[in-house]
């Protein structure tokens, strides 16, 4: 896979670089800032990009402004934003924005590089990965939203890891229960958030994520992702 990574700090950016490398794809672009990343992006053609949400002039959004802008232009481009902590605004902006296989993780998850490069791989392949931190924040910040409070504790406890972008087989080997079990989960999940099922794993997560975010249902969300 042909990845493209913009990153301010020259230790994390070089150790991306070696580990990606290592496990066998090519980094066609390493950059510190944000500057002509749209120019880089276009003569270089990555399979995947990787984006600090922070990057110089200001170090506030360059980088989540970076990648709305490829979402936007390209919405087939998968995009991973790396985040020093939970930013729920930003996070929110991603969710909601048009575009296609999406990841947001904390930087810690890279100390973990096997899984780490799984959920590259996973990305770069058409999934939806986004850090428990990150949904658990979203998630509890609706927990009295009306439609939240219809859901059983399973149901909810489902919905979180639907919105993690585990697979239904990863589901019920959390849960201890079989696959069966989730998918009726999952259903009445859907069914009482008002949700049409849907069988995409992007679906799964844009829509019920957005719908908590904004308190209404995520037309724009139509890319596949995980199989259930």
């Amino acid at each position: 896979m042909r990845i493209l990574i913009c990153e301010d700090s020259a230790l994390l950016r070089e150790g991306l670089v070696r580990l990606l490398a290592d496990a066998g794809h090519e980094v066609v672009a390493a950059l510190p800032d944000a500057t002509g990343i749209d120019d880089t992006v276009a003569t270089t053609s990555p399979d995947l990009c990787i984006l600090d949400v922070r990057l110089p002039p200001t170090r506030t959004d360059e980088g989540i402004r970076a990648a709305l802008r490829l979402r936007a232009a390209d919405p087939r481009l998968p995009v991973l934003v790396l985040s020093q902590y939970v930013e729920e605004r930003y996070a929110s902006d991603l969710i909601a924005g048009k575009g296609g296989a999406l990841g947001y993780l904390l930087k810690d998850r890279v100390a973990d590089v096997g899984e780490f490069v799984e959920s590259v791989e996973r990305i770069g392949a058409g999934d939806t990965i986004l850090d428990p931190e990150v949904v658990a924040q979203l998630l509890s910040r609706r927990a009295l939203d009306a439609r939240m409070s219809r859901l059983t504790d399973r149901e909810a406890s489902v919905l979180a890891l639907i919105a993690e972008g585990k697979s239904n087989h990863a589901i019920a080997k959390t849960l201890f229960v079989s696959e069966g079990s989730v998918e009726k989960h999952i259903t009445a999940v859907f069914q009482k958030l008002d949700l049409e099922q849907d069988e995409s794993g992007n679906r799964r997560v844009l829509a019920v994520l957005a719908h908590l975010e904004h308190g209404g249902p995520a037309t724009g969300a139509t890319q596949t992702g995980d199989p259930s």
